[in-house]
């Protein structure tokens, strides 16, 4: 095997690609051994995606060269790069969803087409071969995060790709999903397959990979073993500055005084997935809340912002500054002062073909209506200004689409555009998601200033460490409800946990 490692199956010298003069990688050199898991790294916009989206074909490099085998190649499109025997498997799949899984996996094979119980019979040998529970004749749009992923790797697989690439693989799976996927991937491995993944997880680079590459503002900055190289040591790299107290610090010594009761919820009930629950939210604190998948957090604050509907009938109240409320769609609830960050920024959090200001601008119009419409467009490019300093929010040009920036740089946009409203409570679900590392700890710092500054605000978070360094009170949710309450300062990893699971 130790032969096999040393041999370079891609390889990109001086990889440089720019967009309107402005590289967004340049220079890079990289190089994937045959049979090696190699993790890439480094913050929102240091050209991760960029670099894999040139091994992928979906991007042609502006200068230097790659090469597969040795031999350069200059893939146009992405069957190029499949018939090179490279694969992709993105963040957002690439399979049909009103396709059938089989049919997903022979798609380009038509002369299949014509034999519809071949292949499903074919594809159910295929999938078993792999140990991938997955139901050939199930259509794509029926399955889950997880299964979807190993339709895209089964896919892969079949067309014999030799190289692999995973672009955040397990930003939208859950913990048992992960282990399954980190099996999966030392299957693939032992075939021989080249992985290459993009993670923002340090903890699963550092478990997974064989070696690490991490990039910083388009450059490469360090690749080596990961036995070499932990948590501290990657994070310098990729920030160029020592984060690892800033971000997830220790744990907290004082908490914030609880202000006004802003939110009271009692007894909501939502389908199957409120029960019952019962919690207050206090202004001038940051009220974490954490549970597992499942858990209900997420619904219970999608209630209160009006995305959701409770149940009709003995739904439970919800109390409002004192009122009792009852919204059925979220602009009365912005037009009060309630702000909802949704974890999911690309389907619920900004208008992707406009700029930054214009989203901050539609998020002005939501709060005040028709009230703004007079509004001018310098006025509107001047308050864009000002959210994107404060929030340091990095683009190329202020007219860039916001499609265009990077995962942490979105969510800081979605920010801006709840936060110019004003509002008195902010629940941020997942604030931090898929960001990377010094946009963490920006996020952080705005979620800090505005419990400071007296406003209400909650965070639910799957990511302990980040419930911990951030909340003055602790709710632990498990099936539905709300089930135990701490202060920060008596809080610890393994009572929330326990509380979570038991």
């Amino acid at each position: 095997m130790g032969e096999q490692m040393n041999t370079v199956a891609l390889a990109l010298r001086k990889a440089t690609k720019k967009y309107s003069g402005v590289p967004a990688i340049e220079e890079v050199d990289f190089e994937l051994r045959l049979g090696e898991i190699h993790a890439l790294l480094g913050e929102n916009g240091a050209g991760k995606s960029t670099l894999t989206k040139v091994m992928a074909g979906v991007v042609q490099l502006s200068s230097g060269e790659m090469l597969v085998d040795g031999q350069v190649v200059n893939p146009q499109n992405p069957l190029e790069s499949r018939e090179l025997g490279i694969a992709m498997v993105f963040q957002e799949t690439s399979l049909v969803p009103t396709m059938t899984v089989a049919q997903n996996l022979y798609l380009g094979e038509e002369k299949f087409f014509n034999r519809l119980r071949g292949i499903y019979i074919s594809a159910q040998q295929f999938l078993q071969s792999l140990n991938f529970d997955v139901d050939p004749t199930a259509t794509v749009a029926q399955l889950g995060a997880a299964k979807k992923q190993m339709v895209e790797i089964a896919r892969a697989v079949l067309h014999q790709a030799k190289v692999i690439i995973f672009d955040e693989p397990t930003a939208t799976l859950t913990p048992e999903e992960k282990k399954y996927f980190f099996d999966l991937v030392h299957q693939l491995k032992a075939r021989g397959v080249s992985i290459v993944f993009i993670s923002h997880a340090l903890e699963e680079a550092l478990l997974l990979a064989d070696r690490i590459t991490v990039l910083r503002d388009g450059r490469h900055v360090l690749t080596d073993e990961t036995a070499n190289l932990d948590r501290p040591k990657i994070v310098q790299a990729m920030v160029g500055r020592d984060l690892s107290q800033t971000i997830y610090g220790q744990r907290k010594t004082f908490v914030r005084p609880a202000g006004e009761n802003i939110l009271s919820i009692r007894n909501l009930r939502m389908a199957n997935m409120v029960l019952n629950n019962s919690l207050s939210v206090f202004a001038g604190q940051v009220t974490g809340v954490f549970g597992l998948v499942g858990a209900g957090r997420t619904e219970t604050f999608k209630v209160v912002s009006g995305l959701i509907k409770r149940d009709f009938f003995h739904g439970g109240e919800i109390y409002f500054k004192g009122k009792p409320v009852r919204y059925r769609v979220p602009r009365p609830a912005v037009a009060d002062g309630i702000a909802y960050v949704s974890e999911d920024r690309k389907v619920e959090g900004f208008f992707e073909t406009m700029s930054i200001a214009q989203n901050i601008y539609m998020g002005m119009m939501g709060k005040l209506g028709r009230a703004w419409a007079w509004v001018s467009r310098g006025q509107a490019e001047s308050v864009g200004e000002h959210w994107k300093k404060l929030l340091n929010i990095k683009a190329i040009s202020n007219d860039v689409k916001v499609i265009e920036l990077s995962g942490g740089n979105q969510q800081k946009v979605v920010i801006a555009k709840s936060l110019v409203q004003d509002p008195d409570l902010i629940i941020f679900d997942e604030p931090t998601r898929g960001v990377d590392v010094g946009a963490i700890a920006e996020i952080h710092a705005e979620i800090n200033r505005l419990a400071d500054a007296g406003k209400a605000v909650v965070v639910i978070s799957s990511y302990l460490p980040e419930v911990m360094s951030l909340s003055d009170r602790i709710l632990v949710a498990k099936q539905g409800k709300v089930v135990v309450e701490y202060s920060a300062t008596e809080a610890t990893q393994e009572k929330i946990m326990y509380a979570a699971i038991h």
